[in-house]
């Protein structure tokens, strides 16, 4: 048996990810993981005073709710699931989290927008060098 991370964020393009990693845990019967990263670096760039402590706090509630209702959305499919939430750089926490919990399938959303943290080309680019790197298979639904 395999362990799935599906990579997730919030909003409609999110869900549709997750309920393709769902689709893909019930076809396979691998375990299935929600992964979330909360990554606090813009506060560098604030002009202004800002507690990271706070709104790290904040984004840890956020991001603990919206991985609750992936795990629902997955339990409703009769698929049992856990969730990650990790802080800092989205790309070493993914590369650290694959290495520690022996994942053997990724799956990242494809863009929705312009609003995207990443452009398909770059998306597909660290899907090459994951799968290079960490020989883990990667899977950008559509």
């Amino acid at each position: 048996m395999g362990k799935i991370l599906c990579s997730t964020r919030g909003g409609e393009a999110s869900i549709r990810t997750q309920k393709a990693a769902i689709q893909r845990a019930k076809e396979t019967g691998d375990e299935l993981i929600f992964f979330y990263v909360v990554d606090v670096e813009f506060l560098a760039q604030a002009d202004y005073a800002m507690r990271s402590d706070v709104v790290t706090g904040e984004m840890d509630k956020m991001a603990d709710f919206l991985m609750a209702m992936a795990v629902e959305r997955a339990e409703k499919e009769g698929i049992k699931a856990r969730y990650l939430i990790r802080h800092g750089n989205f790309v070493k926490e993914l590369e650290e989290t694959v290495r520690e919990e022996g994942i053997t399938l990724v799956v990242l959303g494809r863009p929705a927008d312009n609003q995207s943290a990443f452009k398909l080309a770059t998306l597909q680019e660290l899907a090459r060098k994951l799968e290079e790197d960490l020989d883990v298979e990667v899977w950008i639904p559509d």
